[in-house]
């Protein structure tokens, strides 16, 4: 995190504007529903200021002086020559005020975010002063998302907020009472403009005995690590969980998008090495959701593809806790469309079969004479341990070893890598290019496409 968007309380605070024109007024709107003494210092300027304006803040026709500054909270400079600014920049910090120079990043104390105001929410969207316009079209973007009276919820929080404290001393029991009140019909009826419903909903439910909260298990897909390609049913799942279970794959970039105070617990395996076997993570789930908790077992893809998800939900149902499944885009699927392979095609591939590299001992492995055959793609998870016997295996089964392969390492990560060539070669392929991280292996014609167009690979900031 670069910069750290501070909420700064500005009742009864001043707040400076220095400057005229289409720099300054933006930042005197800004404060224009604020409790805070705005004062705008126009200088010479001669044009009228707008009506809008005029009727909230205190218009001073001269450049602000030094003691002007004296008990500034914020002050803005929009504008003017450089001297002039240096000059009030020095006087405001020495007063000690927070300055901000406009359009002037690396200058200021501080930079101004793109604001989503609802009265009692507030959501900044900065990028450090380096792209503004970035900036603002997020604030639209969130704009749709954000309820208009959402305001109203926090309005009703911040008045009941000491009265919740004395009534539950305990922090799981106060926010518990939160969840309920403000994801229920309290919530409903504030965004319906009913306020007075709904504080009377909140007193209520304050009132009332809290329900015991059945635990339940969610099995979600976390997808492929890219976290633009998480499902937005389970990235709510992740801000509402209360443990999170996860394996190795998935990325960091997904679990922050999680509550900060949410139990986390790394059961993540690697080839030949398991250090919290599949029944001791059945047992943690179990464990977790009996306490109450809203378990989140997060996987890599999806979790009913090579997840081991069926034996969760089984093992869980088993114990009478309730359990729900959320698919996740498949490593497979992703990996194919980030470097342009496709698993099916109309020349050259009528169907395609998923295979594990990795079976289970004593178990019955993939059936090679279906991934042998000439019109269908072979897709391989976990297989570049395994990359000789599959190669061996596809030979015997009559694959052609002209066959092209193609091997997605790290797919739609940042340092994703692509590699290509033939089934004849797969193994060695693997060896010379040193493959170590997480891959899906592709045999068939398709994976030729791999080859023939520059697919960027999908792309996203960690």
């Amino acid at each position: 995190m670069r910069t750290f968007p501070a909420s700064i309380p500005l009742e009864g605070k001043t707040v400076i504007v220095s400057g005229f024109g289409l720099m300054a007024e933006p930042k005197v709107r800004l404060f224009k529903a604020s409790p805070c003494r705005l004062k705008w210092f126009i200088g010479d300027a001669t044009d009228p200021v707008p009506s809008d304006i005029a009727q909230y803040a205190e218009v001073i026709r001269r450049e602000p002086t030094r003691k002007d500054f004296r008990g500034a909270t914020l002050v803005f400079i929009a504008g003017g020559e450089t001297d002039a600014i240096e000059r009030q920049a020095d006087a405001a910090r020495k007063a000690g005020s927070q300055v901000n120079i406009v359009d002037s990043p690396a200058a200021s104390d501080f930079q101004t975010p793109a604001i989503v105001d609802r009265d009692g929410i507030v959501i900044s969207i900065a990028s450090g002063g380096a792209a503004p316009v970035l900036s603002v079209d997020l604030r639209a973007a969130i704009e749709q998302l954000i309820p208009a009276r959402v305001g109203v919820i926090a309005d009703l929080a911040r008045e009941l907020r000491s009265t919740v404290k004395t009534v539950f001393e305990r922090f799981d029991d106060r926010r518990a009472y939160w969840e309920r009140a403000l994801r229920g019909k309290a919530r409903d009826l504030a965004l319906a403009g009913d306020k007075s419903g709904a504080r009377r909903e909140m007193l209520r439910q304050l009132n009332a005995p809290a329900p015991e909260r059945a635990g339940i298990v969610h099995l979600v897909g976390a997808g492929p690590g890219n976290p633009e390609l998480l499902t937005l049913k389970a990235a709510r799942l992740l801000r509402e969980a209360d443990v999170i279970v996860h394996d190795r794959l998935v990325s960091e970039e997904v679990l922050d998008l999680a509550r900060r105070d949410a139990a986390r617990i790394d059961v993540g395996k690697k080839q030949g090495h398991h250090p919290v076997p599949q029944e001791r993570i059945e047992d943690i789930l179990i464990r977790e959701a009996r306490k109450g908790q809203r378990v989140v077992r997060l996987k890599g893809g999806d979790p009913f593809v090579f997840g081991r998800g069926g034996e969760e939900l089984e093992t869980v149902r088993a114990a009478g806790i309730d359990v729900e499944v959320t698919p996740g885009i498949s490593a497979a699927v992703a990996c194919a469309a980030s470097a342009g392979i496709p698993l099916t095609h109309r020349d050259h591939a009528q169907s395609v079969t998923f295979a594990s590299g990795v079976v289970k001992q004593d178990g019955p492995d993939a059936d090679y004479r279906m991934l042998a055959a000439p019109n269908t793609t072979g897709v391989f998870y976990m297989g570049v341990g395994a990359s000789a016997r599959i190669e061996t295996k596809l030979l015997l089964a009559g694959r052609d070893p002209s066959t092209p392969i193609a091997i997605v390492e790290n797919g739609t990560h940042a340092n994703e890598r692509r590699l290509t060539g033939t089934l004849g070669e797969l193994s060695a392929l693997v060896q010379r290019e040193a493959v170590s991280g997480p891959s899906i292996i592709f045999v068939g014609e398709t994976a030729a496409f791999a080859n023939r167009a520059a697919v960027p690979a999908l792309e996203y900031s960690a």
